[in-house]
């Protein structure tokens, strides 16, 4: 099990990224955009970066939503490695098997 304090400053940031998805989102687009003037994107980037860091989505972990293991994550499943063995065995994953050749 994953740490607590780990485990909600991921909540946190998943938090602040939905928060701030629109306004990195435009200040990115008049960034990229070559027909606005060097000025304005200037400004632009300078408020981008005035933005809280945990505002970005690359800063969200991927983690397991059963135990919280930052590693070994199947994306499907949202789950790591470890916990989907655990269901796919007991059976509480529906439409799982395991594999036999």
């Amino acid at each position: 099990m994953a740490k607590k304090s780990a485990i909600d400053k991921n909540k946190k940031r998943m938090y602040m990224v939905d928060l701030h998805k629109e306004k990195r989102g435009v200040l990115k687009k008049i960034i990229r955009d070559k027909t606005v003037s060097q000025e304005d994107r200037f400004k632009a980037v300078l408020k981008l970066a005035a933005l809280p860091k945990n505002g970005s989505k690359i800063r969200v972990r991927n983690r397991c939503e059963i135990t919280g293991r930052p590693r070994g994550n199947y994306r499907k499943f949202a789950m790591s490695r470890i916990a989907f063995r655990d269901l796919a065995s007991s059976g509480q994953l529906p439409g799982i098997t395991k594999a036999s050749w």
